[in-house]
């Protein structure tokens, strides 16, 4: 299959049944949620760029100043 611009892929997409037009959106959530957990997986691990995030939340935990989510927030 040629590299489609994106004008014919939009034109292509218009005239699809709505049915398959929610297929096509489902479909491209999930592209755009797996690059996401992916962007993330990079990002929070060894070496990424929120490393330093991950370490200051563990040494919060770690002093002990956190709350579980169980506990809700603090009444006032």
């Amino acid at each position: 299959m040629g590299a489609l611009s994106v004008e014919a892929i939009k034109e292509a997409i218009a005239g699809l049944p709505e049915q398959e037009k929610a297929a096509l959106a489902a479909w491209l959530n999930a592209q755009t949620m797996d690059e996401w957990d992916r962007e993330m997986q990079r990002d929070f691990s060894d070496g990424g760029r929120g490393e330093h995030l991950v370490e200051k939340v563990r040494a919060e935990i770690r002093a002990g100043h956190f709350r579980p989510f169980s506990e809700g927030e603090p009444r006032r």
